[in-house]
């Protein structure tokens, strides 16, 4: 990994501003590897470097990945407007002005649905998960305004593993779905993995055999399960054990 200088990564993490890291490297014990630090332009790893101040380590993240219960009414965007959005949710620690700046979503829930949020820093991951090539997996819990016959659910069954045609929503054209699986749990409620995430996909999906969704939550993504331990609103760091099951 490259270096990166000290004042523009303590920047990074809320130090205040480079004029303001200079003051910081005079005044206070800043630490490199328990070496003492003066030099503003001092080279630090990010990934590997122990760095200090004053006593208390500071964690530089390479990339961070983090892992939300979406409740609803809330809105996948970083601006401010009528709804509150999911990026207010989070703690002050991760509003520094490198985090601000990087932190974003991978893929985004509508304003009513809930569940597996994925928050990075790490573009690469996110191009990868969201590109179409990927082919990754993403299962729905999905609430039916009425309930299906078990002929109509075996119907249904077949159009979406087929690849089912959807109509046309505000200003995004329809399309034919990719093969989809559902397995029912009763007659109003059933699990549906995609792989794909087009515009309200999962809706306008079910308003093609003639239902509407009432509730909507994403529970997986690959192998990925969401901890069912966090509440609504709620999020967790995620480490390389479980980002290895979002390849899968």
């Amino acid at each position: 990994m490259a270096k990166e200088r000290i004042d523009k990564l303590l920047a990074h993490e809320g130090f205040g501003s480079r004029k303001d890291i200079r003051k910081l490297l005079r005044g206070c014990e800043v630490l490199v590897n328990g070496q003492r630090i003066y030099d503003a332009g001092f080279a630090v790893d990010a990934e590997n470097d122990s760095i200090s101040v004053d006593g208390e380590e500071i964690n530089l993240h390479k990339n961070l990945y983090l892992m939300m219960n979406k409740p609803q009414h809330y809105v996948c965007s970083t601006k401010e407007g009528d709804h509150e959005t999911v990026f207010d949710l989070l703690d002050d620690s991760l509003r520094t002005p490198y985090l601000q700046d990087k932190l974003h979503l991978v893929g985004r829930l509508d304003m009513d649905t809930e569940g597996l949020l994925l928050f990075t820093t790490d573009g690469e991951l996110t191009h990868r998960l969201i590109s179409p090539k990927s082919h990754i997996s993403k299962t729905y819990l999905c609430g039916l305004e009425h309930p299906e016959t078990p002929e109509h659910r075996a119907e249904i069954t077949k159009q979406f593993e087929a690849g089912i045609e959807v109509g046309p929503e505000d200003n995004e054209q329809g399309f034919t779905c990719q093969p989809a699986q559902i397995k029912w749990i009763d007659a109003s409620t059933a699990h549906l993995t995609i792989y794909e995430g087009k515009y309200h996909q999962v809706k306008r999906m079910f308003a093609a055999v003639g239902n509407k969704i009432v509730y909507l939550k994403r529970i997986s993504m690959g192998q990925l399960q969401l901890d069912e331990s966090l509440e609504l609103g709620e999020y967790k760091e995620l480490y390389d054990d479980d980002l290895e099951k979002l390849n899968k």
